[in-house]
């Protein structure tokens, strides 16, 4: 899991789809693949929103692996109701991580398949390449298009 595979997977799709150029927008980990998909690429994106995130690397202040330890840990039982599940794992989560956005944040994650709850991402790829992830790959190239970063005002992503 790199943001040079992600990219490769947008420049692989987007024209398969008939979406070039596109207006493209990402935050956080989907930010900073637009962002490399249009210095790699920039014939392929018309316009770049990034949300929350720079081309920078991200500064570890959240406990990315203990959030994915975490978010591994959790114990729902099948055939529960959406928001018992949701209930559910954010109790299970409030032990260990004390912010509710943030877990707010992490339960957008959880879905149902087949009966069951399960974590959308993929938690195993995204703990053994976290360096990866927080990273952002040093580049030579820019992009000429038009760009606008949308952040908050208490953002931890953007400085």
């Amino acid at each position: 899991m790199s943001y040079e595979v992600m990219s490769q997977d947008l420049q692989d799709l987007l024209p398969r789809l008939g979406l070039v150029p596109c207006v493209l927008i990402g935050h956080s980990m989907g930010g900073k693949t637009a962002m490399l998909l249009a210095l790699q690429r920039p014939e392929l994106v018309e316009r770049l929103v990034a949300v929350d995130i720079s081309p920078v690397e991200t500064t570890p202040s959240l406990d990315f692996p203990a959030y994915m330890a975490a978010m591994k840990a959790i114990d729902i039982p099948d055939e529960v109701s959406r928001s018992c599940a949701r209930k559910l794992a954010d109790k299970q989560l409030s032990s260990l991580i004390q912010d509710p956005a943030v877990r707010q944040f992490l339960l957008t994650n959880l879905v149902e398949a087949d009966g069951r709850f399960v974590w959308r991402v993929n938690l195993d790829a995204l703990a053994q390449h976290v360096d990866k992830i927080l990273a952002f790959p040093p580049r030579q190239e820019f992009y000429p298009g038009p760009t606008l970063f949308l952040l908050g005002g208490n953002s931890e992503f953007v400085q």
